[in-house]
């Protein structure tokens, strides 16, 4: 079943980049920015992660959380936040399940070839878990600034 605004947003646990096991509930009480990557250090990853990174001070200190998750290994997110000075948290999700549980893990085409993978997909989740704001099929250029916009027009910042 799709995500949509008004339901709840599922729990789940992933490592982060240092092997640390997050939960979505461990930021219970906080408005969480969850954004959904296909492969850190291509070009649209990084202008979305680079994207957020600019802005992060303005999210902190409006009290958002940043997460964001894709199938590469806490290794591969390492190297990615320390290339791009990343500094918010990332998640592993190699197995697809928190992806899937999102339903971002779809069949995808690219010149004729099919394959599984992510669909880039951002949800603003409230303090009490809702889901507030889906933005499918993210285009990464200034995707940071209209879910900021989006955070104040909901009032939620």
């Amino acid at each position: 079943m799709p995500l949509e605004v008004g339901i709840a947003a599922p729990d789940f646990a992933l490592p982060d980049e240092n092997g640390r096991v997050h939960r979505l509930s461990d930021d219970h009480g906080k408005v969480v920015v969850l954004y959904f990557y296909p492969k850190d250090n291509t070009p649209g990853c990084t202008r979305e992660a680079v994207g957020f990174r600019d802005m992060y001070d303005q999210f902190q200190q409006a009290g958002v959380v940043i997460l964001g998750v894709s199938p590469d290994p806490p290794e591969r997110h390492i190297r990615f936040k320390t290339k791009h000075d990343l500094p918010f948290t990332l998640l592993a999700d190699p197995e697809h399940q928190v992806c899937t549980l999102y339903d971002v893990w779809k069949k995808k085409k690219n010149f004729g070839k099919e394959y599984f993978g992510v669909v880039r997909t951002t949800y603003i989740i409230t303090p009490d878990g809702m889901i507030a704001k889906v933005y499918k099929r993210v285009k990464t250029n200034g995707h940071a600034e209209q879910v900021w916009q989006d955070l104040q027009a909901l009032g939620l910042v």
